[in-house]
């Protein structure tokens, strides 16, 4: 079975995925939402250059709390590829890519393994979805509005049909929503 690519991300009730100077201190995280759960059933990760800058390698600070610690390291188990125009190195830490995504990106979901985790930044998401990359769209919509900041959603060259498959909704006032595309739900995959 091919290797599916899942699109998860914490969302702002406005749309929002970083507040206008890239906080994400609204984010809530806890164990009830299944994020370790979720990390099990992946083995990469698909990062922006910034994003990976901020957090490919990121390490919690001594005062951070066990769980967050098991969190991080499971993150950085995994597998890394970077997808950038100026960046050509491929370090020990992580793969980048430059060019030629979509078939980069197909034999990679070809290759055995899990699914593979698209983390973002904005404009890579937008090109994924652009691409037709993503498989799944996992969004956990929390509780806040911000008025203002970077949106989920820019530069979209066309319209997304998509079918609910999942809703959870957890005590922090979260809600989580899975959809799958419509055109992949219709032929099965």
């Amino acid at each position: 079975m091919k290797r599916r690519i899942i699109l998860d991300l914490a969302v702002t009730l406005d749309g929002f995925i970083e507040g206008k100077n890239g906080e994400i201190d609204w984010c809530i995280m806890d164990s009830e939402m299944g994020f370790i759960d979720f990390l099990h059933q992946i083995d990469t990760i698909f990062y922006g250059r910034k994003s990976y800058d901020l957090w490919g390698q990121y390490t919690p600070g001594m005062e951070s709390s066990n769980a967050e610690q098991e969190l991080w390291d499971e993150v950085h188990s995994k597998e890394k590829y970077v997808f950038s125009r100026i960046q050509k190195r491929t370090d020990n830490q992580a793969f980048f890519i430059n060019d030629h995504i979509v078939e980069e990106v197909n034999a990679l979901k070809n290759k055995p393994g899990k699914d593979i985790w698209l983390y973002g930044g904005a404009s890579l998401i937008t090109t994924f979805i652009n691409l037709g990359l993503v498989d799944e769209f996992r969004l956990s919509v929390h509780p806040v509005v911000l008025g203002e900041g970077k949106p989920l959603f820019t530069g979209m060259q066309q319209r997304l049909n998509l079918k609910l498959v999942d809703t959870r909704k957890f005590s922090s006032g979260v809600v989580q929503l899975i959809y799958h595309l419509e055109e992949n739900v219709n032929r099965g995959t």
